[in-house]
């Protein structure tokens, strides 16, 4: 179960390119990442950023090129997972192959509020905001499984050390 604390953006279309712009993309350590997230939406959102952080965001969340820098400094600064509307597709895997939560709920982010105790299960398929239980589709076993091993190179190189 992941426990922590809603910071919530809740634009719809939020593309990669304002959560982490084209001029820093040289930037390959996530520790120096993380100082450039949300600079083209806005930057004051990092200060709401620390070890108990769940994003919770709008419809179509990650929307635009395939930045694997945005889940990387989000995991940088600590954020526990994402609880949104919708995502795009290819954030969505970014994010699990980064071993990033996100889970959709438009029904919790519509409840969330800044700062809102926020609790997870995705094994069993809910989404707790203030205490309001929100049903989810389950997460699968095989994707549980790439979130514990830390992402998708991780958890590729369990299998292949499970069968060596």
């Amino acid at each position: 179960m992941i426990v922590g604390r809603a910071v919530v953006i809740p634009q719809d279309n939020v593309d990669t390119d304002v959560l982490y712009p084209g001029p820093y993309l040289s930037v390959v350590d996530p520790q120096r990442m993380k100082h450039y997230l949300f600079e083209g939406l806005d930057p004051e959102l990092r200060q709401h950023l620390g070890p108990d952080a769940v994003l919770v965001v709008g419809d179509n969340f990650g929307a635009g090129s395939s930045r694997e820098h945005v889940p990387l400094a989000m995991k940088a600064w600590g954020v526990r997972c994402l609880v949104g509307k919708s995502f795009a597709r290819i954030f969505y895997r970014n994010c699990i192959n980064l071993g990033l939560l996100a889970v959709q709920s438009p029904a919790a982010v519509t409840a969330a509020r800044m700062g809102s105790r926020v609790r997870v299960e995705p094994r069993e398929g809910w989404v707790e905001v203030d205490g309001a239980r929100f049903e989810i589709r389950p997460v699968p076993a095989f994707v549980l499984e790439i979130l514990e091993a830390g992402g998708l190179e991780a958890w590729g190189r369990r299998l292949v050390g499970a069968t060596s």
